[in-house]
């Protein structure tokens, strides 16, 4: 698997020519582009890259990606304990720990049959079947870095000292599904973002110029908000990931708390998944981080062969029911695994 070229690939940039490779978050300020994968655990991968260009996304070669049935497919949590731990968060509400956690689960399957098994062949899969704002592909194998992320989230985005997170809160299938729950869960994260942002941001430059807007995507819509800062001076990529992460809106508010039940509750760890994925242009002064959600990534040293990973997850709240939690992780995991299987109609369009 390491005869697997270095690669990154965020829509229609696709970067070549690995030249380093880093957890130094410091590095982004220096020179040059950078894919970035920071774990929800906190492990930091730097890959800077020294040809970048722009470049479709492949058409997928029949046959070329192998990937797992549904019956495969293995979560970390079933549908008992599951519930269950949403009903535990909402004994932690209502105790006053926590405001709103998220719980996620993580679901495994076996990568078998002749083949290399490239993340890039399942982006080009996931282009056609789940396009997202936010796609990526990061191919580092030497590194254990393998994702492929159909992401429509967006962690941060920089512009000079302009810095933009966009949190998403609130699931449904269509814009009618939306209850009034989804809405309070996104002003909560709005909040948390808010102050994260506001860690390292001027005085006074921390704004919300969207809040809960209905945004569609593949077999489903969520609410999506805007939060912008300024940076205050000398506040570079360290000091920022430092105040940001993990994402606001896959963890829960206060965050801190809601790092603690996350830790008591899930039973596998959640590696890129709800972590940030995206590129740092060094010598521009631009960047875009996605939050590792709708992403699979390949595991090559579990026990028995690799694996196949990709999470799933809900935030919960007081107003939250378990069974509708459960269904809310089954929706967003739906769409994906049948594109991952091989089983999925095209949506018609293209991502990058």
């Amino acid at each position: 698997m390491h005869d697997l070229a270095p690669l990154a690939r965020f829509g229609s940039l696709v970067a070549t020519d690995l030249r380093d490779v880093t957890s130094d978050p410091a590095a982004l300020d220096s020179a040059g582009f950078w894919a970035v994968s920071a774990d929800f655990e906190g492990r930091l991968t730097c890959a800077r890259f020294g040809d970048v260009r722009t470049e479709a996304v492949p058409e997928p070669v029949p046959g070329r990606w192998r990937g797992p049935a549904a019956e495969e497919w293995t979560s970390s949590l079933d549908r008992a304990a599951y519930t269950a731990g949403v009903r535990r968060i909402r004994e932690h509400i209502a105790a006053g720990e926590v405001y709103q956690a998220n719980l996620c689960r993580v679901l495994s399957a076996p990568l078998t049959g002749p083949g290399e098994h490239d993340v890039d062949e399942l982006t080009a899969l996931l282009a056609r079947g789940n396009p997202a704002p936010y796609a990526g592909t990061i191919r580092l194998p030497a590194h254990g870095v393998e994702i492929a992320t159909a992401s429509p989230e967006l962690f941060l985005r920089r512009t000079g000292d302009t810095v933009e997170s966009g949190p998403i809160k609130g699931t449904g299938r269509t814009a009618a599904d939306l209850l009034e729950k989804d809405h309070a869960e996104n002003v909560m994260i709005v909040d948390l973002v808010r102050n994260d942002l506001g860690r390292v941001c001027a005085t006074g430059t921390v704004t919300v110029p969207s809040l809960c807007a209905v945004e569609p995507h593949p077999g489903l819509v969520h609410l999506v908000s805007t939060v912008r800062g300024e940076l205050a001076p000398g506040a570079g990529w360290a000091r920022l990931l430092a105040a940001a992460f993990p994402p606001g809106s896959v963890t829960g508010a206060p965050k801190s708390s809601a790092l603690g039940i996350i830790d008591a509750l899930e039973t596998a760890p959640r590696g890129p998944y709800c972590g940030g994925i995206g590129w740092v242009d060094a010598d521009r002064g631009t960047a875009e981080l996605a939050v590792g959600i709708r992403t699979f990534w390949i595991d090559r040293t579990a026990p028995g062969g690799s694996l196949l990973r990709f999470g799933t997850g809900a935030g919960i709240t007081w107003g939250s029911d378990p069974d509708r939690e459960w269904a809310e992780t089954e929706l967003k995991a739906a769409r994906l695994l049948a594109v991952a299987s091989g089983a999925y109609q095209a949506s018609g369009r293209t991502a990058g």
